[in-house]
C-alpha cells in the first residue's frame, strides 16, 4: 500500500470481521459492518476505487458443536447461517461487493495454497504438543471442545481464546485444569503432532509492520505486547473432521485440518477474488490489491517498502480479535507473499441499557428484533455511527434512540429540508433562478474538506455528522433571514435565501449518503435529481440543483413514545425471562442437580498451603483497563501497602461500585502484565459471575487467610 493521501491510484478493498455462522445477528454483531459499510461508501465518494467484501465464517469447533447438539451435519448448519447472513445484511443498507463463505471453492484453494507457499519457504515446522483429550470419547478436544483456566490471568477459559480475562490467544495445550465439553469431565493431556507457522520468522518485520499501520489505536498499539520478546509459534492445525484439510502434497499433514483462524482470514482474498471475477479485471483488479507479483511472491524475504505500489487494504474489526488480525494475519500474508494491510480499526463493544450486551441473558437487541419494529434501517445506522469514536464502547437504548432521531434527526436534518423544500416548490416550482451566495459555497465547501479529512482519518463518527452540522447551519439560517417575511417585503433577497437552501439541501443528501444512503437517496429523488446519488462525486454537493422538482414529503418520521415504552417492555421481559432461568439454574447447582466443576485430584500438602499467602483487602479504586473490554485496574489496600491488581471483572460488576468493596487477595502471586498494566496480586472470585470472596466479619485490612 501506498500511505499516500486518498484518494491513490492503486485500488482498495474494506473487509469486516467474519460473523461466526452460528448464531442470529444482533446491534453488537451490526455495529462493525455499518462502520466498514459507511468508511467504503465515503471512500467512494471521494473517488477510491474500492471494493467491500467479507464472508461467513463457517468453520472452527463453535459450528461443529452446536451442529452436533442440533443433530444436522456442520456445511448444512453453517449455511442457513450463512444464508440468513446475507439476507440480513441488505435489510440494514449494507451492501457488500461480494459475501462469500470460508467452504467455498475459492477460499478452500486459496487456503491450500498459502499453505503451501509457507512451507516451500520453510515458514512450517511439525512438533509434538499436549492435546486434551476427552478418555471416555476417545477423541481429542480442540478449542472448544475443552474448557478450563488461563495460565496467563486464571481466569476461565476457552480452548484457544482466554475470552473472560486477559483476551489471549491460547495454543492448544495451553489451558490448565481442562474439562471436556462433550462429557464435563476431567480431560487428559496426549502427545500429537502438530504444524506450527514459525511466527519468529516475522518478527522484525511485525514490528515494522505495525510501526507503519494505520487505524485505531487500540489495533496499533495493543499487539506491541503479543510480539515482544519470544513471538510464540501459531498452531495452524486441528484434530477435527470440519474445517480446510490440510494440503495433501504437504508431507505428513494427514487427517488433520487447518486452524479457522488459518482459513477465515483469507476469505478477505478469496472475497475480493471473486467479486474480481464476477465484474471483469478491468473494473476490479484483485491481484492489484493482495499480490506482490513476479518472483517475489514466493522469495523468502523482502525489503520494508515490499507492498508501496499495491493496493490499499482496511479491515474494520472488533477488538476482540486484534491479536489475529495485527500479529498473525500480516505474518499469513508475509509467509505467502502477499500484501500488507494498510489500516485496522478496531471498533468497541455494544452494550444494552447501560450494562453489557449478554446473550444468555437475552439482554440484547437482535437485527430481525429492530426490523420488525418497522423503523427505517438509516436510523440504527445514524445512532450507532455517531453513538461513539470508533473504537470506544456504545450503549443502545430504545429511549435514547427514540431520543436522538427525534432531536437530531427529524427536528434537525428532516425540519430544514422540509421547510426549505416546501417553500421552494410552492413560491418558485423548486430552485429559485439566483447565484449560490459566497457564505454558503464557503461553507458548503468547507464541509467538503472536513469530509475528505475524516475519510483519511478513517473517523466514521465524523463522517455521519458533518452532514448534521450543515444542516443546523442551515436550519440557523433560513431562521435567522426569515425568507416568509421577506417574499413580499424583499422578493429578491427571499430568492437568493431559499436558493440557498435548496443548494444546502443537496449538499445535506451528497454529504450524507454513506452512512443514510436510503435517506440520501430518497431526498434525491425529491430534488429532482437524475441517476442515484451513490453515483455522483462529492463536488457535485456545490453544482445547481434542477430547477424545478415536486412537493416534497418529511424525510423522516417521528418516533412515538407508545413504541419506545412497548418496545422497553418486550425487551425488559426477555432480559428478567432468562434472569429467572439462569437464577433457577444457579439453585440447582447449590442443591447438586447439575454437575458442579471436577474437583483437581492432585492434592497438595500443609506445608504447601501455608506457601500460599491470602489477606484481607479492600479496593479503593476501580477503572478500565484501555483496549481491554473486561478488566479493570483495581487499587487494593492490603494494610501494609496499596496494590495494583488487573482483574477480569469489567463486564460482571460495575467499576464505579467497587471502591470500599472487602476482598480476598492473593499477595504472593506472581507479578503478570496484561494489555501493558502491571498486575501484583489476584482477587479472588467465585464462579463464571466473579462472586467476589470476603469475610464475614470486618477483620483487619491486610489480616492473613489461614
Amino acid at each position: 500500500m501506498s500511505h499516500d493521501e486518498f484518494p491513490t491510484d492503486q485500488p482498495a478493498v474494506v473487509t469486516c470481521g467474519l460473523p461466526y455462522a452460528n448464531g442470529d445477528l444482533h446491534v453488537g454483531h451490526l455495529r462493525t459492518y455499518v462502520d466498514g459499510d459507511a468508511l467504503s461508501r465515503a471512500l467512494r465518494r471521494i473517488g477510491q476505487q474500492t471494493a467491500f467484501v467479507s464472508g461467513s465464517d463457517m468453520h472452527g469447533t463453535p459450528v461443529a458443536v452446536n451442529a452436533a447438539e442440533e443433530g444436522v451435519e456442520p456445511r448444512e448448519f453453517a449455511l442457513n447461517f450463512h444464508e440468513t447472513y446475507a439476507e440480513t445484511f441488505p435489510q440494514f443498507n449494507i451492501e457488500f461487493d461480494n459475501y462469500g463463505h470460508t467452504d467455498d471453492a475459492t477460499n478452500v484453494e486459496l487456503t491450500q495454497e498459502f499453505v503451501r507457499s509457507w512451507v516451500e519457504n520453510d515458514h512450517v515446522h511439525e512438533k509434538e504438543i499436549q492435546v486434551a483429550w476427552d478418555t471416555e470419547e476417545d477423541q481429542p478436544l480442540p478449542d472448544r471442545y475443552v474448557e478450563g483456566t488461563c495460565p496467563y490471568c486464571g481466569e476461565q477459559a476457552r480452548g484457544d481464546e482466554c475470552d473472560e480475562g486477559c483476551q489471549r490467544h491460547l495454543e492448544p495445550g495451553e489451558i490448565e485444569d481442562p474439562v471436556s465439553t462433550l462429557t464435563g469431565n476431567p480431560a487428559e493431556y496426549r502427545t500429537r503432532e502438530h504444524k506450527f507457522l514459525r511466527l519468529s520468522d516475522f518478527q522484525s518485520y511485525l514490528q515494522g509492520f505495525l510501526d507503519r499501520l494505520e487505524g485505531t489505536d487500540n489495533a496499533q498499539n495493543q499487539p506491541r505486547e503479543w510480539i515482544e520478546g519470544d513471538l510464540q509459534d501459531l498452531c495452524i492445525t486441528r484434530d477435527m473432521d470440519w474445517g480446510v484439510d490440510y494440503p495433501d502434497e504437504a508431507d505428513g499433514g494427514e487427517d488433520l485440518v487447518l486452524y479457522v483462524w488459518v482459513d477465515a482470514p483469507i476469505e478477505y482474498v478469496a472475497s475480493t477474488r471473486q467479486y474480481s471475477e464476477r465484474v471483469g479485471t478491468d473494473e476490479y483488479d484483485w491481484e492489484d490489491v493482495w499480490t506482490v507479483g513476479g518472483e517475489e511472491r514466493h522469495g523468502p524475504a523482502w525489503d520494508d517498502d515490499w507492498s508501496e505500489d499495491n493496493g490499499e487494504i482496511i479491515h474494520v474489526i472488533g477488538r476482540d480479535i486484534i491479536q489475529h488480525h495485527a500479529v498473525f494475519w500480516p505474518a499469513m500474508l508475509r509467509g505467502a507473499g502477499y500484501n500488507e494491510p494498510r489500516a485496522i480499526l478496531a471498533t468497541g463493544f455494544v452494550g444494552i441499557d447501560g450494562k453489557a450486551l449478554s446473550t444468555s441473558r437475552n439482554r440484547a437487541v437482535w437485527a430481525d428484533e429492530y426490523l420488525d419494529a418497522g423503523f427505517h434501517p438509516d436510523l440504527f445506522r445514524y445512532y450507532i455511527a455517531t453513538g461513539a469514536e470508533l473504537d470506544t464502547d456504545v450503549d443502545f437504548s430504545w429511549d435514547r434512540f427514540q431520543e436522538r432521531v427525534n432531536g437530531e434527526l427529524v427536528g434537525n436534518v428532516g425540519n430544514f429540508i422540509y421547510r426549505s423544500l416546501l417553500f421552494a416548490e410552492r413560491n418558485y416550482d423548486g430552485t429559485p433562478d439566483a447565484p449560490v451566495s459566497d457564505d454558503v459555497r464557503e461553507r458548503i465547501e468547507e464541509a467538503i474538506d472536513d469530509f475528505e479529512a475524516a475519510v483519511r482519518e478513517y473517523d466514521v463518527r465524523e463522517l455521519a455528522e458533518i452532514a448534521i452540522e450543515l444542516s443546523n447551519y442551515g436550519n440557523e439560517y433560513i431562521q435567522r433571514n426569515e425568507p416568509w417575511n421577506l417574499v413580499n417585503d424583499d422578493p429578491e433577497e427571499a430568492e437568493q435565501v431559499i436558493r440557498d437552501c435548496v443548494q444546502l439541501t443537496k449538499a445535506v443528501a451528497v454529504l450524507m449518503q454513506p452512512v443514510l444512503p436510503g435517506k440520501a437517496e430518497r431526498l434525491w429523488g425529491q430534488l429532482g435529481e437524475q441517476g442515484s446519488v451513490a453515483d455522483v462525486t462529492l463536488d457535485s454537493a456545490l453544482d445547481a440543483p434542477p430547477a424545478e422538482f415536486g412537493e416534497p414529503a418529511e424525510l423522516f418520521e417521528q418516533v412515538e413514545d407508545d413504541h419506545i415504552e412497548a418496545l422497553n417492555e418486550e425487551l425488559q421481559e426477555r432480559v428478567e425471562a432468562a434472569s429467572d432461568d439462569e437464577a433457577e439454574d444457579d439453585e440447582d447447582e447449590a442443591s447438586g442437580d447439575v454437575d458442579l466443576q471436577p474437583l483437581v485430584e492432585d492434592r497438595i500438602s500443609f506445608e504447601d498451603f501455608e506457601g500460599v499467602d491470602m489477606r484481607v483487602g479492600e479496593i479503593r479504586s476501580a477503572e478500565p483497563v484501555e483496549g481491554a473490554d473486561k478488566l479493570l485496574r483495581l487499587e487494593v489496600d492490603i494494610g501494609h501497602e496499596v496494590r495494583q491488581v488487573v482483574a477480569g471483572l469489567r463486564q460482571l460488576h460495575d467499576a464505579e461500585d467497587l471502591p470500599g468493596t472487602r476482598v480476598i487477595l492473593l499477595a504472593n502471586m506472581e507479578k503478570a502484565e496484561l494489555f501493558g498494566v502491571e498486575s501484583n496480586g489476584m482477587v479472588l472470585a467465585a464462579g463464571d459471575e466473579a462472586d467476589l470472596l470476603t469475610t464475614h466479619e470486618d477483620a483487619p485490612l491486610g489480616t492473613r487467610i489461614k
